[in-house]
């Protein structure tokens, strides 16, 4: 059986600019860093809509949209970070615009990334496709990526 796959990428030129600090880390990255942030998304289907697509790039506007919104810059900070009143007073005085998640990293960020589009792919085309993988880089040499379950 063929399976058909296409990748979007939203390319460190589009400046998904974002801060965050692993606090766990016994190295260089518990302090606050950032990057400008790549995301790729590739697409899966048994089938070819009637464009012979696997999905319409076209009709992604929303995941951009959320991107944005979660890594346009954005300081990302762990739910669990001991200074996390640190940051909030930093959010609240307008220095920082933070976003809370689970925890940070590369990896988490594809997890987020994997879970939303995953979500949204599934509204907009039901069974027919899916999301096989989201791979976030910081930069050339640093990549994490999220695939699917079988």
């Amino acid at each position: 059986m063929t399976k058909y796959f296409s990748l979007k990428k939203y390319g460190h030129e589009r400046g998904l600019s974002a801060a965050f600090r692993q606090w766990r880390a016994d190295s260089h990255c518990k302090f606050l860093h950032g990057y400008s942030l790549e995301f790729e998304f590739e697409f899966g289907a048994d089938e070819l809509d009637e464009k012979n697509w696997v999905v319409d790039f076209g009709g992604l506007k929303e995941l951009e949209v959320w991107l944005r919104s979660n890594f346009d810059h954005k300081t990302l900070v762990a739910s669990d970070d001991p200074q996390f009143s640190e940051f909030e007073l930093l959010n609240n005085n307008g220095i920082i615009d933070m976003v809370v998640v689970e925890s940070t990293g590369a990896e988490m960020f594809a997890k987020m990334a994997m879970e939303y589009s995953s979500k949204m792919i599934q509204e907009k085309y039901g069974e027919r496709c899916w999301v096989e993988s989201v791979t976030v880089r910081e930069h050339a040499a640093n990549s994490a990526k999220c695939k699917r379950q079988n």
